[in-house]
């Protein structure tokens, strides 16, 4: 779990304790101007998605296998994780999914046809995102790892119903949140849609590196896209458009046990503390958010 001042994460360790680890973060990007600038305000999406929950599962893995040093997030191992993860997710989302769609427009005789061929190259990367979750989901780890995905989301919206955080009750919570990563990536992928077909399709190397450039616009505007369904669940029109978000993070998602739920708990009121001892007065729900598996 992540607040604006420490993200909490909790583990069991091989003697079935649970662990914590407290991680203070950078003022600039969650408290400064950046966090509360529209658009910009993505970036923190995106580290969210790419970064910070991938450095956290390696200091999971340190504590599964004994080694409990404190991991600074902020120094190299954390620098070069985000590095690893953008350069993966942009190789994979992005970079491949264009190279396909060219390659179908010469094949095809598809030349000027700009739209049709965007199309096919979102198509092509919402293909790719939807397998690779699947794929990797039927890993036995990452179906553990899946099942804390769901304990994180059931605890935030217990929480969010003002209902007692133990295990037996935040069980009957549901697995799905719409401020998830789950979400943001889906959310990522048909605003892409949208912002590449007003470009054209230039030669491939301008092709990829129009790509590249425009990341951080696309995340900024499925991050507020995403900020405005979750604050208006209560309209009709709004749940149904996130309808397809909600039904993709049942391939993130697992429902969780009982243990799983306690670790959340663990982690949530670590994090619940820390912000509500802080001198802002921003709503939880703002404040909190589940991690990105």
């Amino acid at each position: 779990m992540r607040g604006v001042h420490i993200a909490a994460i909790a583990v069991r360790d091989s003697d079935g304790k649970i662990v914590v680890h407290e991680q203070s973060l950078s003022a600039a990007l969650y408290r400064g101007r950046i966090s509360k600038t529209p658009f910009l305000r993505g970036i923190v999406g995106l580290w969210d998605a790419l970064g910070l929950g991938t450095r956290a599962l390696l200091w999971s893995a340190d504590v599964a296998i004994g080694d409990q040093d404190d991991v600074n997030f902020n120094g190299p191992l954390g620098w070069g994780t985000l590095a690893f993860s953008l350069l993966l997710g942009i190789g994979l989302f992005f970079v491949l999914p264009t190279t396909i769609a060219t390659a179908v427009e010469s094949v095809m005789g598809l030349e000027g046809r700009t739209v049709l061929v965007n199309v096919v190259e979102s198509v092509v990367r919402l293909g790719l995102l939807v397998g690779y979750i699947w794929l990797i989901g039927r890993l036995p780890d990452v179906k553990r790892l899946f099942g804390y995905h769901g304990a994180e989301h059931k605890t935030i919206n217990a929480y969010e119903a003002g209902a007692e955080l133990t295990p037996s009750v935040v069980a009957n919570y549901p697995i799905e949140h719409p401020r998830c990563g789950t979400a943001f990536l889906l959310t990522v992928v048909f605003v892409s849609l949208v912002v590449f077909s007003l470009l054209g399709r230039p030669p491939l190397a301008w092709l990829i590196l129009s790509r590249v450039i425009l990341i951080p616009v696309i995340a900024g505007v499925s991050y507020e896209i995403l900020r405005f369904t979750a604050r208006n669940m209560h309209h009709p029109v709004i749940r149904l458009l996130v309808i397809p978000n909600l039904a993709l993070q049942h391939l993130t998602t697992r429902q969780p046990d009982l243990e799983m739920i306690e670790v959340a708990i663990c982690a949530f009121k670590c994090v619940l503390q820390a912000e509500t001892s802080a001198e802002t007065k921003i709503s939880m729900e703002e404040r909190i958010v589940t991690g990105s598996a």
